[in-house]
């Protein structure tokens, strides 16, 4: 077979989020589109706010020449200048320009830095339920993914956090708001998990940093403020994208920051620049760069998907369904009624309902609802839900 062996086992097991999306198209093809209720894919249903189309357009229309040609692996200078300028407010940290680097999204972040990163063999800790793609991500550069069990409301618990760091663990990721619970960090939970990494690193001799996925920062609900794991953590890590945000998921564009509490940060940062190149990214799109320089800070308005949040997992719980309730991005993951998420999962299909079993992100007995969809989809999947659950 031509396929890498190595290739073939990870694809056995390759992600139920296109499996249910895949199944959703097929669906659609039999019943049509407006008798198919997709909650699958975190794709956003939401079109860019106002302003980004500007931005691209006078991106395309800058008459200097070389607008298309190669730059520093790294990014142009000035876009990651804008960069770091939003990330010291917004972070409460010092960043400067070569410590930023903009990547091909979040995605092609997290391998520039689990690149740099990892020797074979080295251990990644994450929180479980976890975005299934980071075991992909880590087996990329030689390493192992560590899971460990998220706490009550799916918080990441410090002292299981601490207990799992051995002297093989190079790095936490952690993701809030989360992908697939919709939980959300708070800065006191940050700050005592940074104490854990501190304990646990003077124990093992080696620095554990923590790599913070954030593509659904600004998506928060019910009032919240985004939290800093850099006012908790010296050795971090920012990895994000504007596909959620701006949602501009399709243009791939995102930012790797190396915090200035990391040691040795320039060879880290220049590590990411190194890594970029060589994984074959080489640099990130030259016209998202330009656009979203001029987009730091913009957002898609949280509140509707709040609204979202708030009529769908509202009849949920109405009906009965045993669910956390989220406090941004925008998934839920609820209990999986009888507790056998593939058995539930398979039912709703029955009502043509695509959810994603609890299975797929290492919690089974769950499953996630990602209700980035239109209105329509939501008041249509709701009798569905109801006589599944009956």
């Amino acid at each position: 077979m031509p396929v890498s062996r190595r290739i073939a086992e990870l694809m056995k097991g390759s992600s139920w989020i296109r499996r249910m999306f895949e199944e959703g198209a097929r669906l659609r093809s039999v019943h049509g589109a407006d008798r198919v209720f997709d909650f699958s894919l975190g794709n956003p249903v939401l079109e860019p706010p106002p302003g980004v189309m500007d931005a691209f357009r006078a991106a395309l229309e800058d008459p200097a020449p070389g607008m298309h040609r190669y730059m520093p692996n790294a990014g142009y200078p000035a876009v990651r200048s804008a960069v770091a300028a939003f990330l010291s407010e917004d972070q409460g940290a010092a960043f400067t320009e070569d410590r930023v680097l903009m990547s091909v999204g979040a995605g092609g972040g997290l391998n520039v830095v689990l690149k740099s990163l990892l020797d074979p063999g080295d251990e990644v800790l994450v929180v479980s339920p976890c975005f299934p793609e980071y075991a992909f991500y880590v087996d990329n550069h030689g390493g192992r993914m560590v899971p460990v069990p998220s706490g009550p409301g799916f918080q990441p618990d410090p002292a299981a956090l601490e207990a799992a760091v051995t002297p093989r663990t190079a790095a936490l990721i952690l993701n809030s708001p989360n992908n697939p619970t919709g939980a959300v960090y708070e800065q006191g939970a940050l700050d005592a998990l940074g104490e854990a990494l501190a304990r646990a690193s003077a124990r093992t001799g080696r620095v554990v940093h923590l790599v913070s996925d954030e593509p659904y920062r600004r998506i928060l609900f019910d009032g919240r403020r985004p939290a800093s794991v850099f006012r908790a953590y010296g050795p971090s890590i920012l990895v994000t994208s504007h596909s959620k945000d701006l949602a501009l998921p399709g243009e791939r564009i995102g930012v790797v920051a190396v915090g200035p509490g990391v040691p040795e940060s320039a060879a880290l940062a220049a590590a990411c620049t190194f890594a970029n190149r060589v994984l074959g990214f080489v640099n990130a799109p030259a016209l998202q760069q330009r656009a979203v320089a001029r987009l730091q800070g913009r957002s898609v308005d949280p509140a509707i998907y709040e609204a979202k949040r708030d009529r769908l997992c509202g009849a949920l719980a109405g009906m009965g369904y045993d669910l956390v309730r989220p406090g941004g991005a925008f998934y839920a993951f609820p209990r999986a009624p009888g507790g056998d998420d593939l058995a539930f999962v398979r039912r709703l299909l029955e009502e043509r309902i695509l959810v994603v079993p609890g299975t797929g992100f290492g919690t089974p007995g769950h499953f996630r609802i990602a209700y980035c969809v239109s209105d329509r989809e939501i008041e249509g999947a709701l009798e569905g839900f109801r006589k599944a659950l009956a």
